[in-house]
């Protein structure tokens, strides 16, 4: 059975680092892209960035210069690190799989999704 997990969440103050992990079962990780989303309460949810198989990385503009995307092959698990953390960042943080990258952002082409982790910015 095809199943993601984030974590890594929690309460960070303004300036902060979290590390999101999304670890996969049932599906291996590097053969597809995998994007990360955020849904802010009230807000839509947007895409953040993706990780193509050939590991070409892909950034939203708010993303870029703070938040890396990464993969483990071994541990078959995709990570968002984010530094410099921002108020306006906090939100509930997913993982998708077996999507494309190519407009990535509507997420509307991902198959799977996990099940979310929230993060919080605040002092």
């Amino acid at each position: 059975q095809l199943q993601l997990a984030e974590s890594g969440g929690g309460l960070v103050l303004p300036g902060g680092s979290l590390r999101l992990s999304c670890a996969a079962s049932g599906l291996t990780l590097g053969r597809y892209a995998i994007g990360w989303f955020r849904q802010a309460p009230g807000k839509e949810r947007e895409g953040i960035s993706c990780l193509n198989p050939r590991e070409d990385a892909y950034y939203n503009d708010f993303a870029k210069g703070r938040f890396t995307i990464y993969r483990d092959n071994n541990k078959n698990t995709v990570y968002l690190q984010m530094d410099s953390l921002k108020p306006e960042d906090t939100a509930t943080y997913y993982c998708a799989a077996k999507g494309s990258c190519i407009n990535y952002k509507t997420g509307i082409n991902f198959d799977y999704w996990g099940q979310g982790s929230q993060v919080i910015v605040s002092s």
